[in-house]
């Protein structure tokens, strides 16, 4: 038993390229990680790290023994689910999400009664994290994956569309084209991470330089944008999830549809395992039938 767990701390470590990222995911110290390597480099008789003060890489004996240490670990891990398998999902999952809550939300209240034994917990971002290194179970994310560690499910597409209410357009007329914003009150999204205003992704004329759109409201969440271009307030730049309801009833309305440019996708992502567990699976099953039913 202590050598398996030399070996899983030595995948830790691996991974994360850090004893301090190792310890918090293990939940030891990162003086008990380092100290845990050196047993098992004692042992082997081999040095597994390169360390220096600024990072720590894998000698050409550790990179094969991380190999065999996976192959071991995946084993062990594949014969506890196997066991697992005919238990209901239970216990605590954690999950990275956009701030989006409009989108998610209905979704993962219906999973919540669903699957009672299952402890959401959930941390709502606009900043792209680690997921293994932070202890994220998934993550929901636009755009396309990249991490080769993550298995990756596509939940849907969208395009962000501008809208106004009926009663703004009638007192203020509306857009034909992108320069036309100009004269209009235009309600942004500011990214709670960086400070930075969304920009709008509008198709303009060649050569014509960027628009400094007017700046009538600042806020960074979606509900409010749609709540004060309901209230006639101005022109929002919204996802076209957060308004469906909206637009089918007239309360809002598109504009400028040939000029707006941007579409994205959503992805659900966990760490790689040929045998995820049950509450992983069970998640992402639901949200892929869910979140964009149909797509």
């Amino acid at each position: 038993m202590d050598s398996l767990n030399g070996f899983v701390v030595f995948v830790q470590v691996a991974e994360t390229r850090s004893f301090v990222a190792a310890g918090r995911l293990l939940g030891v110290s990162a003086s008990a990680i380092g100290k845990s390597v050196a047993r098992l480099e004692q042992k082997l008789g081999v040095r597994l790290f390169h360390r220096s003060t600024r990072n720590i890489t894998l000698t050409a004996e550790g990179t094969l023994f991380l190999e065999r240490c996976r192959r071991i670990l995946a084993e062990i891990e594949a014969a506890e689910l196997d066991l697992q398998a005919s238990s209901a999902p239970r216990g605590r999952l954690r999950v990275s999400l956009p701030l989006v809550s409009s989108l998610v939300l209905p979704v993962l209240s219906e999973f919540m009664h669903t699957y009672p034994e299952i402890v959401l917990d959930l941390d709502f971002t606009d900043q792209i994290v680690n997921v293994i290194e932070e202890g994220f179970d998934a993550v929901v994310r636009t755009g396309e994956p990249h991490d080769s560690r993550l298995t990756a499910r596509r939940l849907g597409a969208f395009r962000s569309l501008l809208v106004a209410s009926p009663d703004y357009l009638a007192r203020q007329g509306t857009p034909q084209v992108p320069a036309d914003l100009l004269r209009h009150s235009c309600l942004h999204y500011r990214f709670p991470h960086s400070g930075k205003l969304e920009p709008w992704a509008l198709r303009l004329a060649p050569g014509e330089p960027p628009l400094q759109l007017p700046t009538a409201m600042i806020c960074n969440n979606i509900e409010t944008r749609v709540c004060f271009a309901l209230q006639g307030l101005g022109i929002a730049y919204l996802p076209d999830f957060s308004i469906r309801d909206l637009l089918a009833s007239g309360r809002l309305q598109p504009i400028l549809v040939d000029y707006v440019e941007r579409t994205g996708v959503f992805h659900v992502l966990w760490p790689a395992s040929k045998h995820p567990s049950p509450k992983v699976r069970v998640l992402v099953d639901f949200l892929s039938e869910r979140v964009f039913p149909g797509s």
